[in-house]
């Protein structure tokens, strides 16, 4: 694949990068009952996303903070009481797929309760708890404690779902409550089902503009999910191509073309809320 050095464009914010951590394991979590039939229930976390997730279009999703900072019962104490029944969970006795829709949903019922904390925002990264003086946005923050270990956005994202399962579609399932991130999902993951979620959550963001568009001069923007995470996706630019085209529907395999022969011509990312519009 060919690669053009150009400026990078980050939409709405073009003077901030994101630096993406390494994926780090931290070995502890690694502990799973693979003989395990137990299950866990979701239901809560389904509820919140059945009364304040809108679905605006494919691959595209919004919620609705004024209406469950407001609705304390059914929004924001509901999720917060899903988070604590998540909490309280032995996960280190679950079978590894259970374990994988649970950080998955932890983490993005995570993310909905940080931002209703401090609604109204216009930015998940206006919300500015991260330790450490070049710190940003809430990522960094111990937010909740499993098990005994305290536990931030960042260490269920960079040392548990990406060490552990090794898996690109993870990026396309913890949302980051912004409207350049992969949509959150409309239906809480489900160990029985997870895999097929990640495809499908893989193949709306893909399809959509927001990840891949062509530039109008012959190359394409890329999310900058692709940049910060590059080596996810692939080392090789072959193997880059490759997760792409596994997802692509015709329009985009076609423009990319057989051999996924393309041009980047520049990344962008909007952080604005994902947010229900008035």
């Amino acid at each position: 694949m060919r690669l053009l050095l150009c400026v990078v464009f980050l939409a709405f914010f073009p003077a901030i990068s994101h630096a993406a951590p390494d994926a780090d394991l931290w070995p502890d979590w690694q502990a799973h009952d693979a003989q395990s039939t137990d299950v866990i229930d979701h239901s809560a976390w389904q509820a919140v996303l059945d009364l304040y997730l809108t679905v605006v279009e494919p691959g595209v999703t919004s919620f609705d903070y004024a209406a469950a900072k407001a609705e304390q019962s059914s929004g924001k104490g509901a999720v917060s009481t899903y988070i604590a029944a998540m909490v309280d969970l032995p996960i280190d006795q679950f079978n590894r797929d259970q374990q994988l829709a649970y950080w998955i949903n932890l983490y993005n019922a995570l993310t909905v309760k940080v931002v209703l904390d401090h609604y109204p925002v216009t930015s998940i990264r206006d919300i500015d708890i991260s330790p450490g003086l070049f710190s940003s946005g809430p990522w960094g923050k111990k937010l909740i404690t499993v098990e005994g270990r305290t536990l931030s956005l960042d260490d269920i994202e960079h040392r548990i779902l990406r060490p552990i399962w090794n898996d690109p579609r993870i990026h396309y399932a913890v949302n980051c409550a912004s409207v350049g991130c992969p949509a959150l999902a409309a239906d809480a993951y489900q160990a029985d089902r997870v895999g097929d979620q990640l495809d499908q959550a893989a193949t709306d963001f893909i399809n959509h503009p927001r990840a891949i568009r062509p530039d109008g001069e012959g190359g394409f923007v890329l999310s900058s999910l692709y940049d910060w995470y590059r080596d996810d996706f692939g080392k090789r630019d072959a193997d880059f191509v490759a997760h792409l085209l596994r997802f692509t529907g015709p329009e985009l395999s076609g423009m990319l073309g057989n051999e996924g022969d393309f041009d980047i011509a520049g990344y962008e990312y909007d952080w604005a809320l994902n947010a229900a519009q008035p």
